[in-house]
């Protein structure tokens, strides 16, 4: 019984989680030159937490650009958010060590 259960748990999560898959963007035309690219997705990524809050009132602004090129942009905006949130926190592992030893 307990594995049928474990089993069935299992099933439900993974159909959940396919939900939750990325798709392709219908949104972006290959055709169009005005894609977003890397440097366009480094500067949403920067200014990103600033988009978010002006989001919640504001319904014409949104946080990430749908018609994009895809994996640049993707890799621009990342690096961009990974800057302004501080990147892997390796600098906080290095203050405590450093309190450690002295």
């Amino acid at each position: 019984m307990k594995k049928v259960l474990i089993a069935v748990l299992l099933i439900v999560v993974l159909i959940a989680a396919t939900g939750c898959a990325a798709g392709p963007n219908e949104l972006a035309d290959p055709g169009n030159p005005e894609q977003a690219g890397f440097w366009l997705g480094l500067w949403h990524g920067f200014i990103s937490p600033f988009a978010f809050i002006i989001s919640l009132f504001n319904h014409n602004i949104s946080i990430y650009e749908v018609n994009n090129n895809g994996g640049w942009y993707n890799f621009g905006f990342m690096f961009g958010v990974s800057i302004i949130f501080g990147g892997s926190g390796g600098g906080a592992c290095r203050s405590r060590r450093a309190r450690r030893i002295e």
